[in-house]
């Protein structure tokens, strides 16, 4: 991914850092470019749901994360202010990756999608969930 203006993969990857629920699950930056990110989070049996799928909850703030970044990637600091899902099959395998895109940045508002895929015993990625954010730049 190229980088553009104003962007930092280090402020981003502080930023993860830097947040205690993303530490507690394990989140990564592992590719950042204007108005795109890459996140990974490993499978743990601790973020499953009664049938040993990983929770919705976890699957929101993966996405959710990875439309923040992007976003963040290009204006700097966001909020949600609405945020959708949809899970498309049971997110199942070895790890999670979370790809947000930035769609649009105006000036009182930005919207960011992300998908994210799990990766079959074949190591190929299927997508397991789809997001879409609605965000608000931050002043400062």
């Amino acid at each position: 991914m190229s980088t553009g203006p104003g962007f930092d993969l280090e402020r981003l990857a502080a930023t993860n850092a830097s947040a205690a629920f993303n530490r507690l699950a394990g989140f990564e930056v592992v590719s950042a470019g204007a108005g795109e990110v890459e996140l990974r989070m490993a499978w743990r049996d601790d973020l499953t749901q009664y049938a040993g799928h990983l929770h919705a909850g976890m699957i929101a703030a993966l996405l959710d994360t990875a439309c923040g970044f992007a976003a963040a990637s290009i204006v700097g600091s966001v909020t949600a202010s609405h945020f959708s899902m949809n899970c498309l099959k049971p997110a199942v395998g070895r790890g999670f990756i979370a790809r947000g895109t930035l769609l649009r940045a105006g000036r009182r508002q930005v919207f960011a999608r992300a998908e994210l895929f799990t990766e079959n015993e074949q190591g190929e990625p299927v997508l397991v969930a789809t997001g879409e954010t609605v965000l608000i730049p931050l002043a400062g």
